[in-house]
């Protein structure tokens, strides 16, 4: 039998075309690989609290939790454990470059929300969909039963990369949707302005919301490691090129790079967003293992 971390390479996965399989080996593999690891023990189940918003009842409080992480979490009774989980995927043209890696950031960024939707309803957890560039061009309401997992791989499935990238009006259109607190996945190579999209960001936690940011970049793309002469396109927009000697512009270019993505990461931890640099070389666990290992802090 082939050994189940195979099926978190992303290469391995590059080669499946079925996004219902995808979910399952990957996530299977992965709760497999768990048993193997220093996480043996490590359960994937979600706690039962939310963090403490003002007004909520003090009697509520989980003082246990608070002298473990010196942060004040709500107890959740019965109807309201359930956890209802949002996850927002960028179509935008510049999701559809792939280089340096076996997988374009869109490929990886569809298998993991397959993979995501599959681990998340298998804990009978709802699960939304957004579709998103500059507005928002799909949405799936979030529910838990299992046969929602079929309208939410189809709908991915049928994804594809459009033009034009502005998340910052789709993140604030669907946080006015949201009537319930619950768990936002943005899965996005965040190639967008900066700030604007931190408004966006911090629109959902200003309701209440807990926010995870996989940021997908491409490897050579961070590191524009190109050796000779190389014709750029804009997959935004086409008629956009640039020939150039990538080693003319290496130094300047990564020092951008990385001030963007030094942005995205102190941003996100003053809004307390939890924030992932995902190299889509990499293989899926650490996704995976990043998300549970930040849900499993607040028990």
């Amino acid at each position: 039998m082939r050994d189940t971390a195979t099926y978190l390479d992303p290469e391995t996965v590059s080669r499946i075309s079925r996004l219902d399989l995808v979910a399952r080996l990957v996530v299977e593999g992965f709760i497999t690989g768990l048993h193997r690891s220093p996480y043996h023990g490590f359960s994937v189940e979600f706690s039962e609290h939310r963090p403490y918003m003002p007004g909520d009842p003090l009697r509520d409080l989980d003082w246990k939790a608070y002298a473990k992480s010196d942060r004040l979490y709500v107890k959740q009774y019965e109807e309201e454990t359930n956890l209802k989980a949002y996850l927002l995927l960028d179509i935008s043209g510049s999701m559809d470059f792939q280089s340096g890696a076996p997988m374009s950031k869109f490929h990886y960024a569809t298998s993991l929300a397959a993979a995501l939707s599959y681990l998340m309803l298998k804990q009978r957890d709802a699960v939304g969909l957004l579709l998103y560039h500059h507005a928002i061009e799909t949405y799936v309401p979030p529910r838990s039963v299992q046969s929602h997992l079929q309208v939410l791989l189809k709908t991915i499935d049928q994804a594809a990369p459009r033009r034009d990238t502005r998340m910052a009006p789709a993140f604030h259109d669907l946080a006015e949707r949201i009537s319930r607190r619950g768990l936002v996945i943005v899965l996005s190579d965040l190639l967008d302005e900066p700030d604007e999209v931190l408004k966006g960001l911090r629109h959902f936690r200003h309701l209440g919301h807990e926010v995870v940011v996989f940021h997908l970049l491409d490897p050579r793309e961070r590191d524009l490691d190109f050796r000779d002469e190389t014709r750029f396109f804009d997959l935004e927009d086409p008629d956009q090129t640039l020939t150039t000697q990538p080693r003319h512009i290496h130094h300047e270019y990564r020092a951008l790079m990385d001030e963007m993505i030094q942005t995205y990461r102190r941003g996100c931890a003053e809004a307390r967003i939890d924030y992932a640099l995902i190299d889509t070389a990499t293989p899926f666990d650490t996704a995976l293992s990043h998300y549970l290992v930040q849900r499993k802090k607040i028990i």
